[in-house]
């Protein structure tokens, strides 16, 4: 019981924490709809690249959940000061809140997934649901944030779901700082540095497979809004239509999340990583074929299905090949390189939308399929 009262309170805690962080962005862009919103949109997701600077602070805490919480009540405080600051205090000031809370925001994604495998028993089939659980978090958070500061703004005002997901996020703290203390069982001067963690993130076979697929998977996954309304011309519906297209996904991600937490994935990672990965990137070729919207919307709802699994396996992975002396900086490296793959992929379809939704999705899927045989390639030669 206690471990399952654990796990539930992890659940909501990363669901809160990961909601506040994916709809502050949207919160912003509708309170200024202006360059002014995206820049501070993206002051939120730009410093996740320094995350693992703060990660080898919660590779060397005695209690990581002190750390954690903290750092979600400052990410609530700083979100609070930006959204009251804007148009009432210099502009460079709101910048640099927002920018903070920014800095907070890899802790609250892989810095809360590298706390979990210490909460459940270390067999595989508990481990791996505990994952499809964290997988679950991020699909909630990441569908149910930015729907929520879109509803509270039409509601409420922008300024005002704003400081909603900044309570969001101070709670998600309390739930952090009320699970078990589990003590670091590495000594502090045995935690690597950030360029040791680094290079074995580069230098060792399953890891590095893992980081370059998860990069290249988030690429096309990044560009989904995009693809969607880019979709209504070949679907010959509005773009309001076609941008149902991305809630399909959305909704793909939370069945497929709850599919891998009642039936947990096992085998080897990395393999699954490879063959999940595979299958989304067939995925992928499938929604560029659809003659239609309604299987266009199957096809996206079976890429958010397959998501997923990949998902899944790649947090697996990262908990499987990573030394304790540098846990949380490998988790958190993944999801900064994530992001910034996710950030690239919307850059490069808002730029290549001539092409046709078609085309984009062809090339996302051959991208995923043939980083899926590289990997087997590379394990091949250096396992």
């Amino acid at each position: 019981m206690q471990v399952r009262t654990a796990v539930m309170r992890y659940l909501g805690g990363a669901t809160l924490a990961r909601g506040a962080d994916a709809g502050a962005a949207v919160g912003f862009v509708l309170l200024k709809p202006t360059v002014v919103g995206a820049v501070l949109a993206a002051c939120l997701t730009a410093p996740h690249l320094l995350g693992p600077v703060l990660a080898r602070r919660l590779d060397r805490a005695r209690d990581g959940r002190r750390l954690i919480a903290v750092v979600c009540a400052a990410y609530g405080v700083f979100l609070a000061i930006a959204a009251l600051g804007l148009d009432r205090i210099p502009l460079v000031l709101v910048v640099l809140a927002a920018a903070t809370a920014g800095v907070c925001g890899p802790l609250l994604t892989g810095g809360l997934s590298s706390r979990l495998a210490a909460l459940v028993p270390g067999d595989e089939r508990a481990q791996r649901r505990a994952q499809g659980l964290d997988a679950l978090s991020y699909g909630t958070g990441g569908t149910a944030g930015p729907a929520a500061a879109a509803a509270l703004a039409s509601l409420t005002g922008a300024r005002v779901s704003l400081l909603v997901l900044a309570t969001a996020a101070v709670i998600a703290g309390l739930l952090v700082l009320s699970l078990p203390a589990a003590g670091n069982p590495v000594p502090r001067d045995e935690v690597l540095s950030v360029r040791q963690a680094l290079t074995l993130i580069l230098t060792t076979g399953p890891l590095r497979r893992v980081m370059y697929t998860t990069v290249v998977a988030s690429v096309p996954g990044g560009a989904i809004a995009v693809i969607a309304v880019a979709y209504a011309p070949a679907l010959r519906v509005s773009p309001g239509t076609a941008g149902l297209l991305a809630a399909a996904y959305g909704f793909g991600v939370l069945l497929g999340s709850l599919a891998v937490t009642a039936r947990p994935l096992l085998g080897e990672p990395e393999r699954l990583v490879t063959r999940t990965g595979a299958l989304m990137g067939v995925a992928y070729g499938l929604c560029a074929a659809a003659p239609g919207f309604a299987l266009a919307f199957a096809g996206f709802t079976l890429i958010g299905v397959l998501n997923a699994p990949f998902f899944t396996a790649t947090l697996a992975s990262r908990a499987a090949y990573s030394p304790p002396q540098a846990r949380a900086q490998v988790f958190v490296s993944m999801a900064a390189l994530k992001v910034g793959g996710q950030s690239a992929g919307t850059a490069a379809a808002g730029t290549a939308l001539g092409l046709g939704a078609r085309t984009l999705l062809l090339i996302g899927a051959a991208l995923i399929i043939a980083t899926a045989a590289a990997t087997v390639l590379d394990r091949r030669r250096w396992p």
